[in-house]
């Protein structure tokens, strides 16, 4: 088959029949692709699940999250280039404010301006920190801005990812988190989600390690500046979405008999790309200045697509403004990407035309929600040898009348577009 560039905009779906970012943005490359192309709807984890990032991008990769999921603090570990020992549990965490007598969450990610240093020095002074339970030990790595990974272990001894988050925005079923649609206010306490004494001793652990934190780091004095600034103190770290072992997946070249290449920007997208045994193209985590940073994505794809058969590229941009109920700034991010990634590589390099290519988002961020729902999110699949159908806008409505149709289960979508390039997995 010739190549495929698989474009995931993270976030940039909302709720058909209402407004949307993608809806009132001007984004004519975008909507170039949706006439040359088919056009529908996919449900990127399955109906009635709102999901996170990892999950859902593990599944519109093919594998199905029930089946494969094994929690997110590995991935983002593995992204963070930590190694998971046996026994240990990882978590994926956020430096947030809280009040910390009442332990009321004042903001869950510091008021997005934790630089990425600030959060290393914070991560330092809790790395190391000593539990009460013998042979006991935590590692925190910062990763992007606010965004943290915590693992506890013991030596000696195995923990269980069967523990609840601490983050109240979002409720475990399983071992998927999905996002909590009326969340406390408060810090929760880790719970253990089985009758078991190392899923006891793990929430107990935990819920150690947070107070401690806390304790920590209201008297840091990166916190102490950050008041006299007039800004929000990072002083509790927040957990969710245990996990104790990598998925156990087998390799998606081997899988479809295709090499497969990933520009990847954050941790979490970072750590699929490892685990799924894909060439990544590492770049800058973004800056917030899509004009720097989509350059640079857009040569890492063009290096990639030299070298591989199917280039997954994940571009941030949209979800944070809908997470912030800043449709004005969706807009824009879409806006961006449309002109500095889309543009280029319509009228250069034959996407739609030449170059197959499949768009989507990993899920809906809507700017009303302020979170992620539960929403399918518009799909296109373009190429010359596909007959396209009456579709002309990449939105939420105008791929609800596509002939593509509405994909149930992400998991289905890359093999059905797959298969209409003439690919099947292997047997």
């Amino acid at each position: 088959m010739t190549k495929l560039l698989y474009l995931v905009l993270d976030g940039a779906a909302g709720t058909a029949g209402r407004e949307t970012a993608l809806k009132t943005a001007r984004k004519p490359s975008l909507d170039t692709l949706a006439a040359r192309g088919v056009c529908g709807l996919t449900y990127t984890i399955s109906k009635g699940v709102a999901p996170e990032s990892d999950a859902a991008v593990l599944s519109i990769l093919s594998y199905d999250p029930h089946r494969y999921y094994t929690g997110r603090g590995p991935i983002e570990a593995i992204g963070a280039g930590l190694t998971l020992k046996s026994g240990e549990v990882a978590f994926r965490a956020n430096f947030a404010t809280v009040d910390p007598k009442s332990l009321k969450i004042v903001d869950r990610r510091v008021g997005r301006d934790l630089s990425t240093e600030e959060a290393r020095e914070l991560a330092k002074a809790l790395n190391g920190m000593e539990l009460s339970v013998e042979g006991s030990y935590v590692r925190v790595r910062a990763t992007v801005g606010h965004r943290a990974v915590v693992v506890i272990g013991v030596e000696g001894a195995s923990l269980s990812d069967q523990v609840d988050n601490t983050d109240p925005a979002y409720d475990r079923v399983g071992l998927i988190s999905v996002a909590a649609m009326q969340p406390s206010k408060y810090l929760k306490r880790c719970r253990p989600m089985e009758d078991s004494p190392e899923a006891q001793l793990t929430a107990s652990l935990v819920n150690e390690f947070s107070l401690k934190a806390i304790s920590v780091l209201d008297k840091h004095p990166i916190n102490k500046r950050r008041r006299e600034e007039g800004r929000l103190p990072a002083n509790a770290i927040l957990l969710r979405d245990a996990g104790a072992r990598l998925p156990p997946v087998e390799p998606i070249s081997e899988k479809f008999g295709l090499r497969f290449g990933a520009v990847a920007e954050m941790p979490v997208e970072i750590g699929i790309s490892r685990i799924l045994k894909m060439e990544v193209e590492e770049v800058p985590p973004p800056s917030g200045d899509l004009r720097k940073d989509l350059p640079s994505r857009l040569e890492a794809a063009r290096r990639l697509l030299r070298r591989v058969d199917v280039v997954y590229v994940h571009l941030k941009g949209p979800d944070e403004p809908g997470h912030d109920g800043n449709l004005e700034a969706k807009v824009r991010a879409i806006e961006l990407i449309d002109e500095l990634f889309v543009k280029p590589m319509v009228e250069e390099d034959g996407l739609g035309v030449d170059l197959p290519t499949l768009v989507t988002s990993d899920h809906a961020t809507p700017f009303w929600a302020r979170t992620h729902t539960d929403d399918p999110v518009p799909t296109c699949v373009a190429f010359k040898r596909i007959e396209p159908d009456s579709v002309k806008s990449f939105d939420e409505d105008s791929c609800a009348r596509g002939d593509l149709g509405i994909i149930e289960r992400g998991h289905q979508l890359l093999p059905r577009v797959l298969e209409m390039l003439g690919v099947s997995p292997q047997a």
